[in-house]
């Protein structure tokens, strides 16, 4: 190589050298180190405030308060420990625990839930007044599409997670597709009235939910709540402002018109104003005069101009700030002219109100809100509204039967307003019953007016009686089957195999074995061959009477040969035995037949009761009980039978604590469960 051509060479390498350098600096200015430090910044900043939530919430189902569990994420925003999360996370939670990155684990309580924004809010327990970490919010109207974001919170329930991505739309809202009325509900509100979602692509899952989306300076920018495909938060400025109204006071007052809005239609020649499909009857906007087609232009001096789905949350958000009770005026564009109209509004009401089990009657219920009234077609809020029943329960075996979505007017006589009424009338009525109490209920079904007869009351379990004592031989036996007879070289032989032999039962004395076979009682040829003879042999020995001794012909290793054996009364079945029903933790017990403590192999000594039922959704269930658990124990107290158990639960019910234990024996297992009820009104 000549040398002109060595220091070309030699140049062109020295530039790959610099190209390669400087993008290295680039690499560690802005690069992906950079956004690795960025993150970890980030993440130490928000991780401390950061809570995983574990909810047992509520729903209604055929006339039951059903719990179960489930879990979300929040992060705290105050230093003495308020924490923000989803209103479908929490908004029905009946007990809450937050657990904190460093796997402490602190109990909370529900402040508010917001379900028109999705938010609540919830208080951690602070007995001792000390500061909790905190996260803060940034503003998140200053977030630009291509920003990158952090989605934290605890995916599936499980530990505390960061997922990174960037911004893809900051005004996301429903697709026209996705819902009733392109609506994403929650208790009857639609999120997307007031919301328009910062949507990004970090990933989250459910468990996410209520968990902050974070910028690079370690800001709370919004709060995680769907997933389509793009993963959406609730803006914080808006997040923020309802978590201090809820913090405040428990809940957020807005205002309200009752008009129903959309934009302006694509080929309006009107330059502005928003256009008004409806007003809803006897709201304020109605009472105003203000019609449907209406192009609203001008509101409390403000100029409207909505062309654009996207702008409609904007309006909405307007309206609720309004004063509540001061007039405003209304411009609107009706038949080319423009008309002034005055509007009060008024404070917006819940579209549906909190429902309650009502276990003397066997139903769930709710109030009637204006807007259900309205729905109802009903001129008056008068009422309460059966939201389930329970199949066979008071309500659903009267003739006729009371169903979901009847409305009970009176009871005995008396006018039912709202649930307040039904549960003091009820009170009268089960105070001194012992039995349920027959009642007289008005209810309207659709446009009609129907009576009805309630057996009102919960009615304990009543003792099965004692079936008439037969003789029994205390041993299991199968029926010797042509098939397992030819194979043992005797096709002849009919009758039944002892498969079990009750230990210290006169059987055991008397010698008999497990595979012995039993041809004959007392000289009598069985003939049993076929499983649909299994009663031939206890319906011979039931002619007997206890203490009777038979003469049973045994065939034991090819040699006939009698046994005597002394008959005993039979034991009590389970069926027979006592049992005792828990209507706060929703479980029944009954006592120790003779045959659980044979198939359990337990000693004659064993004390406890047997679970039989544990109701699905029941504080029971969330402690893990289980059918067939015996429970031996309750708050350290030995409990022997059903006697014992109902009373150590009377007391439980009369003492309510925040948390019960049994002491229970699940097969070779023993162990402790703790059931942490949270008790509410009757």
């Amino acid at each position: 190589m000549e040398r002109a051509d060595m220091i070309k060479f030699g140049r062109a390498v020295l530039a790959v050298l610099l190209v390669f350098l400087v993008t290295e600096g680039a690499v560690a200015q802005g690069g992906p180190r950079s956004l690795r430090a960025s993150v970890g910044r980030a993440v130490d900043l928000v991780k401390p405030a950061l809570v995983r939530i574990h909810v047992v919430e509520t729903y209604y189902r055929e006339g039951r308060e059903m719990k179960f569990e489930a879990s979300g994420s929040g992060v705290v925003i105050t230093d003495d420990g308020y924490v923000i999360t989803n209103h479908h996370v929490a908004g029905h939670a009946k007990q809450l625990k937050c657990t904190f990155a460093d796997k402490s684990e602190v109990s909370a309580k529900l402040v508010g839930g917001d379900p028109l924004t999705d938010i609540a809010v919830i208080k951690l327990d602070n007995p001792d007044g000390h500061t909790y970490p905190v996260a803060r919010f940034g503003d998140s109207a200053a977030v630009r599409v291509g920003d990158n974001v952090l989605a934290m919170g605890s995916p599936l329930s499980l530990s505390q997670s960061v997922t990174l991505g960037i911004v893809s739309n900051t005004e996301m809202i429903m697709p026209g597709f996705i819902g009733r009325r392109d609506k994403m509900e929650q208790d009857g509100e639609d999120v997307g009235a007031l919301v328009r979602w910062i949507a990004h692509d970090a990933e989250i899952y459910p468990g996410n939910s209520g968990g902050p989306l974070v910028n690079m300076a370690g800001e709370v920018i919004g709060i995680n709540e769907i997933k389509m495909g793009l993963s959406g938060a609730i803006p914080g400025n808006l997040a923020k402002t309802v978590a201090q109204a809820l913090i405040a006071s428990g809940k957020v007052r807005r205002a309200w018109l009752g008009v129903e809005v959309q934009p302006r239609l694509k080929h309006d020649s009107a330059t502005s104003g928003i256009l008004l499909g409806s007003a809803v009857k006897d709201s304020p906007a109605d009472k105003a005069g203000l019609r449907s087609g209406d192009l609203l232009v001008k509101l409390g001096g403000k100029p409207i101009d909505v062309r654009f789905q996207e702008q409609i949350p904007d309006f909405n958000l307007f309206v609720s700030n309004l004063a509540i009770g001061t007039p405003v005026e209304a411009v609107v564009l009706r038949d080319g002219a423009e008309v002034s109209l005055m509007v009060t509004p008024e404070e917006r009401q819940p579209v549906q109100p909190d429902q309650f089990e009502l276990k003397p009657w066997g139903i769930t219920v709710r109030d009637i809100s204006f807007m259900m009234a309205k729905e109802l077609k009903r001129d008056n809020s008068n009422g309460v509204l059966v939201t389930s029943v329970r199949p066979g329960g008071p309500a659903g075996a009267a003739k006729p039967e009371i169903n979901r979505g009847d409305i009970l007017v009176a009871v005995g006589g008396k006018p039912i307003n709202g649930v307040d009424d039904l549960r003091a009338v009820t009170r009268a009525l089960t105070k001194d019953a012992k039995d349920p109490v027959p009642t007289l209920t008005a209810f309207e079904r659709k446009t009609g007016q129907f009576v009805t007869v309630v057996k009102v009351g919960t009615t304990e379990l009543s003792d099965p009686g004692r079936e008439v004592k037969k003789a029994w031989l205390p041993v299991d036996t199968q029926v010797l089957t042509r098939g397992i007879a030819s194979l043992m070289d005797d096709d002849t032989l009919t009758g039944f195999r002892i498969t079990k032999v009750y230990e210290n039962s006169t059987a055991d004395r008397a010698g008999l074995k497990v595979g012995d076979l039993i041809l004959a009682v007392d000289g009598e040829k069985l003939t049993a061959s076929a499983p649909e003879h299994y009663e031939e042999l206890p319906a011979l020995i039931r002619q007997y009477r206890p203490r009777d001794t038979v003469t049973l012909t045994v065939l034991r290793d090819g040699k006939r040969m009698p046994v005597d054996v002394e008959l005993i009364r039979a034991p009590l079945s389970p069926r027979e035995m006592k049992k005792y029903k828990n209507e706060d933790f929703e479980f029944t017990v009954r006592d120790v037949a003779f045959f659980d403590r044979a198939t359990e192999q337990w000693k004659a000594d064993q004390k406890g009761v047997l679970v039989e039922q544990v109701k699905s959704g029941s504080w029971a269930a969330l402690g893990r009980l289980t059918q067939n658990d015996l429970i031996v124990a309750v708050d350290g107290k030995p409990v022997e039978n059903v006697a014992d158990m109902k009373e150590r639960m009377a007391k439980v019910s009369a003492e309510r604590p925040v948390s019960v234990v049994f002491k229970v024996r699940r097969g070779i297992h023993t162990f402790f469960i703790e059931l942490e009820p949270k008790w509410g009104a009757e």
